[in-house]
C-alpha cells in the first residue's frame, strides 16, 4: 500500500488561509490532491488539517479526512516530522499498513504527476529511505555575504564561479520516504535520499505574499507556454 500524507492546518499567519486560498481558480490545496490522483500511484490520499473547513474542501477534491489533527501538532512549533508520525501511527493503528508513504505539501502548485512517479520508482528500485524534489540554486552559494557587506567566506572570492561546486536547495513540493524513517525522524537530508531534480523555473516556496505573487506569475507563464501542465 502507498499513502499521500498532505499537511494542511488551518492557522497560516503570513498568508491567511493559504491552504484553500483561491490560485488561478482553485484552492491551492488542490494542485497537490489532482497531482496525487493522476499520478496513479497511491491508494489513499489523505489530508491532515485541525480546520474543518480544509477538511471540507479536501474531501469535495476526493481526498480523505479521516481525523483531525491534535492541537498540540496544530500549532506554529509543530514540524512535518510531527505530522507524518502522528498520521503513519493513525493509519497504522487503523490496518493501514503502507510499503512507502509520501509528504506532499498543499502549497506545490508545480507539481507534476511525473516526479511523483519518479520518486515512487527510485524508492522501489534504489532502496532509499527517502526521496525528494530538488533544484540548483541561481547563483553561487560559496559567494553568499552578510548584510553588513562581508562574504561568510572569503577564501571563494577568487575562485571562478565555474569552479565551485554546484549547490541544490530543496524544492518543497513532496517527501516520499518509508513509514519507519519518518517514524524515526530520520533526516531526509542525507546520502541515503535520492534528489529528484526539477527546473527552477516550476520551483517557487510560498512563504510570502510576495512569494504568492511570484507564484502565480510562473504559472500563468508557463501554461500559456504549453512548457508545463499539471
Amino acid at each position: 500500500m502507498h499513502i499521500a500524507i498532505i499537511p494542511a492546518r488551518g492557522g497560516s499567519k503570513r498568508i491567511p488561509r493559504k491552504n484553500i486560498k483561491l490560485f488561478h481558480g482553485k484552492p491551492m490545496i488542490a494542485y497537490s490532491i489532482e497531482a496525487a490522483q493522476k499520478s496513479g500511484c497511491f491508494d489513499k490520499i489523505i489530508v491532515s488539517t485541525d480546520d474543518q473547513e480544509i477538511a471540507d474542501i479536501a474531501r469535495e477534491l476526493g481526498a480523505e479526512v479521516p481525523f483531525l489533527r491534535p492541537a498540540d501538532i496544530a500549532d506554529d512549533h509543530a514540524s512535518t516530522m510531527d505530522v507524518m508520525e502522528h498520521a503513519i501511527d493513525w493509519c497504522q493503528s487503523h490496518g493501514l499498513n503502507a510499503e512507502f508513504v509520501c509528504c506532499i505539501y498543499a502549497t506545490a502548485p508545480f507539481i507534476t504527476p511525473a516526479s511523483l512517479q519518479r520518486g515512487l520508482t527510485e524508492m522501489k528500485t534504489n532502496k532509499f529511505s527517502y526521496a525528494f524534489t530538488a533544484t540548483t540554486f541561481s547563483f553561487p552559494i560559496q559567494r553568499a555575504i552578510r548584510r553588513t557587506g562581508e562574504m561568510f567566506d572569503d577564501r571563494n572570492l577568487t575562485i571562478r564561479s565555474q569552479d565551485l561546486e554546484e549547490a541544490f536547495h530543496d524544492a518543497g513540493q513532496f517527501y516520499w520516504g518509508k513509514p519507519e524513517a519518518f517514524v524515526c525522524r530520520k533526516s531526509v537530508f542525507s546520502d541515503d535520499s535520492y534528489l529528484i531534480l526539477l527546473p527552477r523555473t516550476v520551483v517557487q516556496d510560498i512563504d510570502s505574499e510576495e512569494d504568492w505573487l511570484t507564484a502565480e506569475v510562473m504559472y500563468q507563464v508557463m501554461k500559456s507556454t504549453g512548457e508545463w501542465q499539471l
